[in-house]
C-alpha cells in the first residue's frame, strides 16, 4: 500500500512541465520566488493551455510560488474526487509526468503520463484514500524562459497524521509570456 502511494506522489512531479507564467530574467539560482512579471503583447502561442484545458485560475499562476503550492493543494485531501480540471489547467498540452518507479527486487523503470493518465491513475485512489502532500523545501534555478525547481515533499494520510513518505519532485516551468 505504501509503494502504491507513493507512487502517486512521485509519479505528479518528476520531469514536469507546466505551461506557467514564470518570471522572465529571473537569478540563476535563487531560494525564493517573486511574482510573475506582467506578459507582453504580440507574443505568437506554441502551447496553450486552452487548446485542450481550461485556462488556469490567474490566482494559481501568478508566481511560482503559487504554481506549486497549487499542485501541491490540488492532489490534497480527504477521500474523495479531486478537481481534476483544475489540475489540467496547470500544464502545456503537451506535458509528461515522468515517475521514477523502484522495485524492491529489480532497477529502476521510468513510467510516462500526460496530466490525464495521472488522473486516472491516480483518482480511484484518492477516491477511497485521504492524501496530503505539502513542501518541506525547494531550489530554483531560471534561465531565460526556463525555470526548474526542485521541491522536496512529505505526504500524510491524514492532514496532520504521521508521514507516510518523503520525496522530492522536479518541475520545468516554462513563462509563455501571455497576459494573465
Amino acid at each position: 500500500m505504501l509503494r502504491l502511494r507513493s507512487f502517486f506522489a512521485v509519479v505528479l512531479f518528476a520531469g514536469v512541465m507546466l505551461c506557467a507564467f514564470a518570471q522572465l530574467g529571473m537569478a540563476q539560482e535563487k531560494k525564493e520566488t517573486a511574482p510573475a512579471a506582467p506578459a507582453s503583447q504580440g507574443t505568437p502561442k506554441t502551447s496553450s493551455p486552452s487548446a485542450t484545458t481550461a485556462e488556469a485560475n490567474p490566482k494559481d499562476v501568478q508566481s511560482l510560488d503559487a504554481m506549486v503550492a497549487a499542485i501541491y493543494d490540488v492532489i490534497s485531501g480527504p477521500p474523495g474526487a479531486r478537481d481534476w480540471n483544475r489540475f489540467n489547467s496547470l500544464f502545456a498540452t503537451d506535458a509528461r509526468l515522468i515517475a521514477v518507479r523502484v522495485p524492491k527486487e529489480g532497477k529502476p523503470t521510468l513510467v510516462v503520463m500526460t496530466p490525464k493518465d495521472y488522473a486516472d491513475k491516480a483518482g480511484g485512489y484518492f477516491l477511497e484514500h485521504g492524501f496530503f502532500e505539502h513542501e518541506l523545501s525547494r531550489k530554483t534555478d531560471s534561465f531565460g524562459a526556463m525555470t526548474h525547481i526542485y521541491t522536496t515533499y512529505e505526504s500524510r494520510e491524514t492532514k496532520d497524521g504521521k508521514p507516510i513518505d518523503r520525496g522530492i519532485n522536479s518541475m520545468e516551468i516554462f513563462n509563455d509570456r501571455r497576459s494573465i
